[in-house]
């Protein structure tokens, strides 16, 4: 039971910055196995800022309400996703080859694409919410507790069924670069599957059709482009299967 909680101690310290225990070790060895709590630390960040929106909404507008909560969980996360989704726009808009789309993705600078691509991500997230909340708070704060876990699972999907790219030992998600075991997979799963009971059976059927959608999408690409995936690529898919759940419960609203 201990190692599990180390492991899920682990996850947390490496997606977000909530300071962990100090007794917890580290090892990229721990980190591989801690891919099983990824969707659990969904749960963490949603809760987060669901409870955000809800306590500002009884002072703000829904819409800026929507915005402060967004902003609250990018500075729990340290934006690790929405970092990634932005050099993944840079590397593939701006890459020919699969050496320059790694060589770009690896550049700390953000450019053209990562740039208009993050903006509209935001923009799309925060539209899509407020739209969500005008069937009430409430709403809003099941789409946020719902939207993060799944959105991890697909990331952790991409570490099972693709070969990581990169080589160099530095790369930020070299440590992630191994298949999860049937046992992970579906501790994985579960963790990211059930929060999609606060809605409505109508709605999660869209709900998985269009993130399953996505997921796939995204992972035929990388495959095309890159031959398997990066860290970038994890962050990029969280945050289009995030838009994608929001987008399937204002469509089914």
């Amino acid at each position: 039971m201990r190692y599990q909680l180390e492991l899920f101690f682990t996850a947390l310290g490496f997606f977000t910055r909530i300071p962990v225990p100090a007794w917890v070790p580290w090892s990229p060895e721990r980190l591989n196995h801690a891919a099983r709590y990824f969707s659990l630390v969904g749960w963490i960040v949603g809760a987060v800022g669901a409870a955000a929106f809800w306590a500002l909404s009884w002072v703000l507008p829904i819409s800026l309400a929507v915005l402060l909560s967004v902003a609250i969980t990018i500075r729990l996360t340290g934006a690790f996703h929405e970092d990634g989704w932005a050099d993944t726009c840079d590397g593939l808009g701006g890459g020919w080859d699969k050496l320059q789309v790694l060589t770009i993705m690896k550049d700390s600078r953000i450019g053209t694409y990562g740039s208009a691509g993050l903006i509209l991500m935001l923009l799309a997230k925060i539209f899509a919410l407020v739209e969500i909340g005008a069937a009430g708070p409430a709403a809003v704060v099941i789409a946020l507790l719902v939207a993060h876990p799944l959105s991890r699972l697909t990331s952790t999907s991409l570490l099972h069924t693709l070969d990581y790219v990169r080589e160099d030992e530095l790369a930020k998600a070299k440590p992630l670069a191994r298949q999860l075991t049937p046992r992970e997979l579906a501790l994985a799963a579960a963790f990211g599957l059930l929060p999609l009971l606060l809605l409505p059976i109508g709605t999660t059927v869209l709900v998985l059709a269009l993130v399953t959608a996505t997921t796939v999408w995204v992972a035929r690409l990388f495959k095309r482009r890159l031959g398997g995936y990066t860290g970038d690529c994890l962050g990029a898919t969280q945050q289009l299967t995030e838009l994608a759940c929001y987008i399937a419960i204002l469509i089914h609203a």
